[in-house]
């Protein structure tokens, strides 16, 4: 059964910000776990998808994880420089993993900015952990961008990694 990427539809917002906080907190992606500030961030689909375009991938009807396109000049983007779209929030639920979702929503990410004008490339931050995610950016042709590496909280000792696609 093929993978399907499509917009997020309102009635699923709730199961995929369930799905992309417990992908972070099972994997231990987020520094304070539980009490973390982030995690509202990444339960609070509907804020996403009013400043960008959230896509989910399905199989059979079941939600198997999303991510957060950024285009170029959205207001979610973190690093993105003029011209670049940003990836943003990728998550697979554990159960849906190794069947080729995250593969898809990244290259659906890469097949939107390839068809938005005027967008240059494409950039993403990852943890250094997220050894999964990192392999399938490689194969889909990505490069470390360690200059352009940063840190969302300037106290604590944590850095996401960047990585870019020029287009």
């Amino acid at each position: 059964m093929d993978i399907v990427i499509r917009q997020a539809a309102p009635d699923e917002y709730d199961t995929l910000g369930e799905i992309t906080a417990q992908a972070y907190l099972q994997d231990g992606l987020l520094t304070f776990g539980e009490t973390d500030w982030y995690l509202d961030e990444l339960r609070n689909v509907a804020k996403r998808a009013a400043a960008a375009d959230v896509l989910v991938a399905t199989q059979g009807g079941q939600l198997l994880g999303g991510v957060t396109f950024v285009p170029s000049g959205g207001p979610m983007a973190d690093l993105a420089r003029p011209g670049e779209a940003e990836i943003r929030m990728l998550a697979v639920a554990r159960s849906a993993r190794g069947r080729g979702a995250g593969e898809a929503l990244v290259r659906a990410c890469v097949d939107r900015a390839r068809a938005t004008d005027g967008c240059t490339g494409i950039v993403l931050s990852t943890q250094a952990i997220m050894y999964a995610a990192h392999r399938i950016y490689e194969r889909l042709g990505f490069l470390r961008a360690p200059e352009r590496d940063w840190r969302p909280m300037p106290d604590h000792d944590f850095t996401l990694l960047t990585y870019e696609l020029t287009l």
